[in-house]
């Protein structure tokens, strides 16, 4: 083919052929065209010397595409050798590229035509910059001002280039170059400023070009975040830029320019400017878009330029009150414009877009927790002066003072905060509890998908209300009962505002005194069982039903508390599981189980007015309470009802009363093994298979709340268990042995593996949730042996069932040093016949890898005397799946892999075997670890490789290896000692590996490594430059590499929230002591 020649790069390039090809490439050919056009491409683009050829390409060609080719290829050059480059070729390419760019921008038509390619040019340019600036091209600003004045268009294009350039070192910068790189790339652009400054100034006051003066007003928005603040506020740019804010082409750039400068903090030494500032734009804001216009309505209705001026007007008055709002609060004609400001935000708050809403919402979050906080700690003057940034030793005069003014903040906040309250009560998302929904059609439906976005929203809105509660509960219960009696009178009626308004009410549960919370919630609960009576329309009722579940389902104090609330609310949901609107049963089952999680000592006392335990009246009356839930309900029903049981102390009545929860799945259980005994084909019916698994899943849901309690239910039903497995097992093993194809996924061997499973799952659960008695384990485990153990070596892979793994490692983290007599038979049954099923490639068996790992580490950790008694060919092959486990792309295999791997090295290095262990694999180790750390794929890993290579460089330097890891055969000459080994090994692995870094940047990283071994920050740092180093970890999101210092921050925030009540629902706490 023609196109082939294009391969010879010995000559220049054929520029009509390259067309042709790229042409295909981007569509006009064949398939087949195109695939081979592909291979063509990407050859001479792995070509290295395919970019002595870019010039030529761009001279000849007319075609966009093929220009874009020949500018990727460079931009690759640029990136990974520009530096290994000669420095002619370096700048003959930099004055080609930057002579191009004038040539096409220095005049108005090309430009306008050539655009794209121009933007693409200015990219390349700021990659060589990156390199190249300011050591070895120090007039690069001084060239760009002075051929900026020479025409409009090529300013126009100049102000595009300094704004990628300032996007490049400030905003893209973490992860591309090393930190070095960026300071002294910043340190440059902060010293040459002045000249940029002074074109930006010149352009604005001089130029009548919209394209220009939009271009400038776009670079100084990129600029304002890090230029010295002088250039701002010691000169007539803040005058300019407000002079601009009237005009509608520049109206929204120059809001974005102002917002960047509202962000800025830097104390009060700008004070004055700012005050000036806010109150310029108040008064032109008021001319541009008066006070009383119907904010949401207008950005109903509005352009897409009229919605982003809304959108930036959010950003600018939050940006501004986040930083500036308490120079604001000094005088009088501030207050005004202040207050006038949150008039506009709260109206801006309405507005139905969620990217508007979330703006908002952030802001209201941080001044309700600052208002909160100084009120939260008004017993406490230090932290408020702290808060308040005042740094004085506090006098008591100086402490009423301080009470006086904030009671003063909080009286000039308050009208805001009802109009918040109210905002907030509106706009409520919904909570993760509520299942039934409106959909596109207008019809209530049961919720198929979490959204979690709306999640995030209700936890925020969530907090922010609860603050609000606290800064006036008074207010906030007027406002709730005001809105839900206009529920009840049919004036404010619709779905949407009862579950907004619901949901907001559920939300602040825990917040209010106890005392309070009754009064209120007494009322909220009578008006929603009345609203339920008089409201017609199953569509109504099943909203309203939801409604009274999710409000309930939040107040177990208030429940606790009242009896017979707790009745009838229960009944009620009794009630709604006869309901079959989508979603009722559901929600009801998930209510019921919450409540009685929280409420179950309730259930088992004789209550005042009572002849008897609710307990053991529902017991009596299960049968028909049941009638009409689908199975999964009905499981969820029977772990309540567990819950309830196990609150019971006495241990006669606890056996009666699982004893006649468990009758009707017993009597079933009892009816079929005992036709079993008779025919054992009467086991292989369908019908009889689902009703076993049934039954088994109803076991499964109360062991999981019963606990140890369960086991005289589990003891009565264990063995026949074991037989249907075994039974079931074979019956699985001789249809896939038939041959049939696809015999393991029919329906009916998937059903029999269902039963097998969810055996498992019920032996694992009891055994996990039972208390750590010995002679349980020695009941349940001897066995389990033959059955499940034996049945997995035996059977063929698609018939093991991955289950058995975890149920080993449950028993071994729960028994932990009792099992180390049974690991050898363990290990016999289970590792050589699976490593064999997930060593063949990474998809197969999913769940089999995942559960495999966790038993070995399971076994690593409770049973690690176990694994030295293994054969130097065993230790081999768990080495080999470990290695294997990490090296795998899914996140929770590679973790569990290192994970296993850490818990090793550290078993190793405190057992006899040091020596023996770390001499056959530390270097493996070493190498497979720095291979899997550069590769992008496992970026997750970061935090383990790091400790994994800490784990052994310390090693080599604590004395414990009394023997060298060399083989001495191999190396040229003997090595003083380990560490000097370790050294070398490491800086040949990483030179060879990496031949982009010198061996001086090589041996600078290792040296600092070993260093810092002691010092995990220091190095983790180290390792982290190494990677940009590297090149490996190039213009991606490297958030992986810092998540260990993001959880320490979750951590803090969470013991915060506890502190606060109502922050933490009532449901997320562990409070089973208030149940009494």
């Amino acid at each position: 083919m023609a196109a082939e020649r294009l391969k010879d790069l010995s000559q220049p390039i054929d520029v009509p052929l390259l067309d042709a090809t790229v042409a295909a490439f981007y569509g006009t050919g064949s398939k087949e065209e195109r695939a081979t056009a592909d291979q063509i491409l990407r050859y001479l683009q792995n070509n290295p010397d395919m970019w002595l050829q870019v010039v030529h390409i761009l001279q000849q060609t007319k075609s966009l595409n093929t220009k874009f080719f020949a500018l990727q290829v460079l931009e690759g050059v640029i990136k990974y050798r520009w530096n290994a480059l000669p420095v002619e070729q370096r700048d003959g390419m930099k004055n080609y590229i930057s002579e191009v760019i004038v040539q096409l921008s220095s005049n108005e038509a090309s430009f306008r035509a050539e655009r794209l390619y121009v933007n693409k040019l200015n990219i390349i340019l700021v990659q060589i910059l990156k390199h190249d600036w300011p050591a070895r091209w120090q007039s690069f600003i001084p060239d760009l001002v002075a051929a900026a004045k020479t025409s409009e268009t090529i300013c126009e294009n100049c102000m595009a280039i300094l704004k990628l350039l300032s996007e490049e070192v400030f905003d893209f910068s973490r992860g591309e170059m090393t930190q070095q790189k960026i300071k002294e790339l910043k340190q440059s652009l902060n010293s040459e400023f002045q000249l940029i400054h002074e074109l930006c100034l010149y352009v604005l006051s001089a130029s009548q070009r919209i394209e220009l003066i939009r271009a400038t007003l776009s670079t100084l928005h990129a600029f304002l975040s890090w230029i010295p603040l002088g250039y701002i506020f010691e000169s007539t740019l803040l005058e300019t830029l407000l002079k601009f804010f009237p005009v509608p082409s520049s109206r929204n750039l120059t809001l974005q320019c102002l917002t960047e400068v509202a962000s800025l903090n830097f104390g009060d030494y700008y004070n004055v400017q700012y005050v000036k500032m806010y109150n310029i734009f108040m008064v032109q804001l008021q001319t541009i878009l008066p006070p009383t216009t119907n904010i949401p309505e207008a950005y109903a209705h509005g352009s897409s330029e009229e919605q982003a001026f809304i959108q930036n007007l959010a950003l600018f008055f939050t940006s501004f009150y986040k930083f500036h709002i308490r120079v604001l609060e000094s005088s009088q004609e501030n207050i005004s414009a202040l207050l006038m400001g949150l008039e506009y935000l709260i109206n801006i708050s309405y507005v139905d877009d969620t990217e508007v809403f979330k703006v908002c919402l952030d802001y209201w979050n941080s001044l309700i927790l600052e208002l909160f906080d100084s009120h939260h700690n008004m017993d406490n003057p230090a932290v408020t002066a702290n808060m308040m940034g005042l740094q004085v030793s506090l006098l008591p005069g100086i402490v009423d003072g301080l009470c006086a003014q904030l009671l003063q903040r909080r009286r000039l906040y308050a009208g805001t905060m009802s109009k918040l309250r109210m905002l907030m009560i509106c706009r409520m998302a919904k909570p993760e509890e509520v299942l039934i929904v409106e959909d596109e059609n207008g019809n209530i439906v049961r919720e198929t998908m979490k959204d979690n976005d709306v999640l995030l929203q209700y936890k925020i809105m969530r907090e922010t209300l609860i603050y609000l509660s606290h800064l006036d509960h008074e207010d906030t219960e007027k406002q709730m009962l005001k809105k839900l009696s206009k529920q009840l009178s049919g004036e404010d009626w619709t779905w949407n505002n009862l579950n907004t308004l619901c949901w907001a009410i559920g939300s602040i549960s825990g917040s209010m005194m106890e005392e309070q919370e009754n009064r209120f919630l007494v009322m909220v609960i009578r008006d929603l069982l009345n609203l339920c009576e008089i409201t017609k329309g199953k569509d109504n009722k099943a909203v309203i039903a939801s409604n009274i579940m999710y409000v309930v389902g939040q107040y177990p104090r208030f429940l606790r508390a009242h009896w017979k609330f707790l009745k009838t609310v229960v009944n009620k949901l009794f009630e709604f599981m006869h309901e079959t609107h989508p979603g009722v049963q559901d929600m009801a089952c998930d209510t019921f189980l919450k409540i009685v999680q929280k409420c179950k000592r309730k259930f088992v006392i004789v209550q005042v007015g009572e002849n008897e335990p609710f307990v053991s009246e529902l017991l009596s009356a299960l049968a028909t309470t049941v009638a009409d839930l689908e199975p999964h309900q009905i499981h969820s029903f029977y772990e309540s009802v567990g819950h309830m049981i196990q609150a019971e102390s006495d241990p006669h009545k606890r056996d009666e009363y699982l004893q006649r929860l468990m009758a009707l799945p017993n009597q079933k259980w009892g009816e079929i093994i005992g036709q079993a005994r008779q025919s054992v084909d009467f086991l292989k019916d369908q019908d009889v298979i689902r009703t076993v698994l049934n039954i088994l899943q109803t076991n499964t849901s109360v062991a999981s709340s019963l606990g140890t309690y369960f086991l005289s239910q589990i003891s009565l039903i264990f063995l026949d268990m074991l037989n249907v497995y075994r039974m079931y097992s074979e019956l699985i093993s001789s249809s896939i042995a038939e041959g049939v194809p696809f015999a393991s996924k029919t329906s009916y061997v998937k059903l029999l593996r269902s039963v097998k499973r969810e055996t498992l799952k019920l032996i694992e659960t009891f055994l996990d949730k039972a208390e750590d008695q010995p002679q349980i384990g020695k009941q349940f485990v001897p066995p389990m042996m033959d059955p499940v153990l034996g049945d997995y070596a035996r059977n063929l892979p698609d018939a093991r069932e991955s289950e058995v793994l975890s149920l080993f490692a449950t028993i071994i983290n729960k028994y932990k040093a009792a099992m180390i007599d049974d690991v050898p038979r363990i290990f016999e049954a289970v590792f050589q016949c699976t490593l064999e099923m997930i060593t063949k490639n990474f998809e197969d068996y999913p769940e089999h890898r995942l559960k495999f790992f966790s038993l070995l580490r399971a076994i690593a950790t409770h049973c690690f005397p176990a694994l030295i008694q293994l054969s130097s060919q065993q230790l081999k092959l768990v080495m080999d799946s470990i290695i294997w486990a990490f090296r795998h792309t899914e996140r929770n295999i590679a973790e569990t892999g290192l994970n296993l791997l850490l818990e090793m090295l550290r078993n190793f290095q405190a057992s006899e075997f040091c020596n023996q262990f770390y001499r056959t694999y530390f270097l493996t180790i070493e190498q497979e670890i720095f291979a899997v750390l550069t590769d992008t794929f496992h970026k997750p890993g970061f935090k383990l490789h790091v400790l994994i290579l800490q784990q052994l460089f310390c090693l080599v330097e604590n004395g414990l290896l009394t023997e060298p890891l060399w083989d001495a055969a191999t190396v040229p000459f003997q090595y003083p000692n380990n560490e000097m080994f370790v050294r070398e090994y490491t800086i040949k692995l990483l030179t060879t590996s990496f031949p982009n870094m010198t061996a001086a940047e090589v041996t600078q990283l290792v040296n600092g490594l070993f260093e810092s071994r002691n010092d995990l920050p220091t190095f983790k740092n180290h390792i982290r430059d190494f990677l940009v180093q590297s090149k490996e970890f190039s213009a991606q999101d490297n958030k992986d590499l810092y998540a260990e210092e993001a959880a320490v921050q979750r951590e803090k925030e969470r013991q915060r929230m506890l502190s606060i009540p109502g922050l933490i629902a009532p449901n997320e706490i562990q409070d089973e002591m208030l149940d009494s």
